[in-house]
């Protein structure tokens, strides 16, 4: 098989893998609770959420034509606790789900090599990728410690940890 082609594939699994974690540790939580944050300077999950909804809608858009930050992109307001509305939230998180499929379904082996830009700084494709996954895994990594913390009976999404540890 193409390593290209492979990338592609393992790729495309990771980010679908961190969506599933996401979801399924935000179904466990009251969904009264998505604007609940540890202190002040925390996340809450509808801040994380919208952020990545919003972060991937703009890198993934047009994503091997156009700059990976969009100007009509108003990131601060990702991180305005101001918003508990479940369905508000999941359409935020959705655009950007589905902006990521499109654009991902669309590449090519050969495109991996390409330059692309951030905010002005040039990237390869498959260093925008991995740039990318990093920062969807960071993000849903607080998500599901949050949503854990905030579950009445938490289910583990991975490995139960062994009895008794």
């Amino acid at each position: 098989m193409n390593t290209g082609t492979e990338f592609l594939r393992l790729v495309t699994a990771e980010f679908a893998k961190a969506r599933e974690y996401a979801e399924r540790a935000v179904a466990q939580m009251p969904a009264g609770d998505l604007a609940w944050r540890p202190d002040e300077r925390g996340n809450s999950v509808s801040m994380l959420m919208r952020h990545l909804g919003g972060n991937l809608r703009s890198r993934f858009t047009d994503f091997l034509t156009t700059d990976g930050e969009k100007p009509d992109r108003d990131r601060d307001s990702e991180f305005r606790n101001d918003v508990s509305d479940h369905a508000a939230v999941t359409a935020k998180w959705q655009a950007g789900w589905t902006c990521l499929d499109r654009a991902l379904g669309e590449l090519a082996p050969a495109d991996l090599h390409r330059t692309i830009t951030i905010r002005g700084e040039p990237h390869t494709v498959l260093q925008a990728l991995l740039r990318a996954v990093t920062h969807t895994n960071y993000h849903v990594g607080q998500i599901v410690d949050l949503a854990r913390t905030r579950a009445a009976e938490w289910q583990t999404l991975s490995m139960p940890r062994p009895p008794g540890a």
